[in-house]
């Protein structure tokens, strides 16, 4: 009878560890994914901002030298991520691929101009930034006309502002949340042991030799669900990364490492902070309330 009790303490008491390793895992995870976009969010906002093409059309009558100077100006530009020239025969092989027409056998000849499309450094993507440029190129005589979408530059460095200030409001609010499910979780297991607690107290265990046992069991249970959220992230990123390519996701390993180590740490700690909170609880509590 004892040894069938006994099995069925121990099975409760595994599954009572298991939910606690769960529980820390899972919150541990979507704290680290949430990390991972805080740290590659403004890399994300910058590849979006990079992708704006600001063209510049020249005249007919530029001459091939006045050209190759704008084009090497532009190249050792601080703004200038890179430029491609673009004659008007490629523009049209392209008009053509896009349309599947070619609207030259209509119009008799080819209206299209040359052209260099600039990409600009993310940092430079402003309104403001795009203004002094185009002011800059447009005294040069040989230079018809400067194109860019204003309008979609506003917009994106407006929706980067408002999605920063979330992002941020999100992982504290997350951190938060995260914090009290593993205190509840851990609440709970050492909630399971009070008469234990009590007892050994009564037979005259200091309080800091109670609590060392609860400590070192807790911590065990952080390590190995921070371990299971690490491997988790690990996944997630190395997906992400092989995903999207162009984001470079793994390009500062020290920063993923910090991040790494700060889950890692997190979990110990809590779980640490949670279990001396909770085992000083039941300590202080007389024999009566343990039943309520």
């Amino acid at each position: 009878m004892s040894t069938s009790f006994d099995r069925y303490q121990k099975r409760k008491l595994i599954s009572s560890y298991f939910s606690v390793v769960i529980s820390i895992a899972l919150v541990l995870f979507l704290l680290g994914c949430l990390g991972l976009l805080v740290l590659n969010a403004k890399k994300v906002a910058d590849h979006f901002k990079e992708q704006v093409v600001v063209t510049i059309y020249l005249n007919d009558s530029a001459k091939e030298v006045e050209v190759n100077q704008l084009e090497k100006s532009l190249a050792m530009a601080e703004y200038t991520k890179s430029t491609e020239y673009v004659s008007k025969e490629a523009a049209a092989e392209s008009m053509k691929a896009e349309t599947g027409e070619d609207f030259m056998d209509f119009v008799g000849y080819n209206p299209l101009q040359n052209s260099i499309d600039v990409h600009l450094k993310a940092d430079y993507v402003t309104t403001e930034t795009l203004t002094s440029i185009t002011d800059e190129l447009s005294a040069k005589k040989f230079i018809e006309e400067i194109r860019y979408d204003n309008d979609l530059v506003e917009l994106m460095n407006d929706n980067v502002k408002k999605i920063t200030f979330w992002v941020l409001v999100i992982s504290a609010i997350f951190t938060l949340i995260a914090v009290l499910l593993i205190n509840s979780s851990i609440r709970l297991a050492v909630y399971s042991k009070r008469f234990i607690i009590k007892t050994m107290q009564m037979v005259g265990a200091t309080k800091s030799f109670i609590r060392r046992p609860f400590i070192y069991k807790s911590v065990q249970l952080g390590i190995i669900g921070a371990i299971i959220a690490l491997i988790g992230m690990g996944i997630v990123l190395y997906y992400l990364n092989q995903t999207f390519a162009e984001l470079q996701l793994l390009s500062n390993p020290i920063l993923l490492g910090s991040l790494f180590a700060a889950i890692f740490l997190l979990g110990i700690l809590i779980t640490w902070i949670s279990t001396f909170i909770a085992t000083q609880r039941f300590l202080n509590l007389k024999t009566d309330a343990l039943y309520y």
